[in-house]
């Protein structure tokens, strides 16, 4: 295919909007090093990107998918944890209890500072 055009490309992917962002991250891989999946011909990285998708070549599932993912700001690998961790995390929140002697003396420094404490706080 000598010359690719949009109307080439919508016979595959039906949205233009789509076409543009597939064939973008398609060209960012190939600009990363990845090999074309048909001959160059000296073309540059976006044109390679939608020949292929003219052609049929490109898996666009997957090309969907690895796009997505590099537009999520938190991974689905990272939402998830161990059950050990949250366990964890649950005896951290936990405030520790305070001594009447630690309340009484806190008292009485704050009022000889001209602080007040309430109860309500």
């Amino acid at each position: 295919m000598a010359r690719v055009t949009v109307e080439d490309c919508v016979k595959i992917v039906e949205s233009r909007f789509e076409l543009i962002l597939l064939a973008a991250e398609r060209s960012r891989v190939l600009s990363k090093g990845a090999e074309p999946l048909l001959d160059r011909d000296r073309d540059k990285n976006p044109v390679v990107a939608l020949r292929e998708i003219a052609e049929n070549r490109l898996d666009l599932n997957q090309t969907k998918e690895t796009l997505v993912k590099g537009l999520q700001k938190y991974h689905e690998e990272v939402l998830t944890e161990p059950e050990e961790e949250e366990s964890s995390k649950e005896n951290i929140m936990e405030t520790p209890e305070l001594s009447e002697d630690v309340i009484e003396d806190v008292e009485v420094n704050a009022s000889e500072a001209g602080l007040s404490i309430d109860d309500n706080s």
